[in-house]
């Protein structure tokens, strides 16, 4: 009789303990999914940092919007991502963040060099050092643990930026402005259209480079990457309309247009599945990835627009 009551006393424990398991399975999946939300938005307004009326001067704002993009990521419940070890690396679990940081980080790299190569520099003119150091910093192998590690040149880089923006105030400056010139603004829009239409493959692709299928377990990889790309130059493009707000005061087509570039890269940036499915054209199940692609593709257009406008 005692040893009828141990066996059932083990499988009464036995059945608690994967009923726990499977709790949490099911949780862990949910409660990725709501802190990630939060994460997501940026605590950084233009509108409430730099309102209409408010003097400043070409460059900081650009300039302290990279630096708020890096230095969130940095700064959330789970910091940097990529560089952690395997459970919480880009390639295993908790990897819907770390592909979407690694997408902000190729889109902070990209208006980094554009800033520091066109935006602030005109033919023979000396590059900035601060941005020089920054864009620097940010090519480092940000899936690096250490020697050096990614969140140091991260931080280093978030440091150049802000060292930039000081300068920009200092009597001389010691920092260069934004020039405002049309040709440098089309390099960027040039650069940002690549972004989009590197993301936009990667979103619509169905086979690999070596010709086999996209894995089920690349999918949310490569949504969420190009998500990052999508948040980094969603507030960019405030920070550019935001700049060169004096210019388009008579250019209404143009402030419309960088407005609806905002607003499309936003909507892609916001979009968040509990889980990301890849269901073919005429399946039940929705392709985020061709969801995530429509607003990407819409801000893409709208660049090529915008570029069109500058040249005339």
């Amino acid at each position: 009789m005692r040893g009828l009551l141990l066996r059932k006393h083990s499988l009464r424990s036995a059945l608690a303990l994967a009923l726990l398991l499977l709790v949490l399975a099911a949780a862990g999946p949910i409660v990725l999914h709501v802190t990630q939300n939060g994460h997501d938005v940026l605590p950084f307004s233009i509108a409430e940092r730099y309102p209409d009326g408010t003097p400043f001067v070409r460059g900081e704002i650009y300039a302290t919007t990279l630096a708020e993009l890096v230095e969130h990521e940095l700064k959330g419940l789970s910091g940097w991502r990529p560089n952690d070890f395997i459970l919480w690396g880009p390639r295993l679990w908790a990897d819907n963040n770390a592909n979407r940081q690694l997408g902000i980080l190729v889109a902070v790299r990209e208006s980094t060099r554009v800033l520091k190569d066109h935006l602030t520099k005109v033919s023979a003119t000396e590059y900035d050092p601060n941005l020089v150091a920054a864009d620097t910093a940010f090519r480092n192998d940000m899936q690096r643990l250490m020697l050096p590690s990614a969140e140091s040149k991260l931080r280093e880089g978030v440091r150049a930026l802000r060292a930039y923006v000081d300068g920009l105030h200092t009597t001389p400056p010691r920092s260069k402005p934004i020039e405002g010139r049309n040709v440098e603004l089309i390099r960027l829009f040039q650069s940002w259209g690549d972004l989009l239409g590197d993301a936009h493959a990667s979103l619509f692709k169905e086979t690999e480079a070596d010709g086999s299928p996209v894995s089920i377990l690349k999918t949310d990889d490569y949504y969420y990457h190009a998500q990052g790309v999508a948040h980094a130059l969603h507030h960019l493009t405030l920070a550019v309309a935001r700049e060169y707000a004096d210019d388009l005061i008579n250019r209404p087509a143009l402030k419309q247009l960088l407005s609806e570039v905002a607003a499309a890269l936003g909507r892609a940036a916001s979009t968040k599945p509990l889980v990301v499915l890849d269901g073919g054209p005429a399946g039940l199940f929705a392709n985020h990835r061709r969801n995530l692609d429509a607003p990407i593709i819409d801000a893409r257009q709208k660049l090529y627009s915008i570029r069109e406008e500058l040249e005339k």
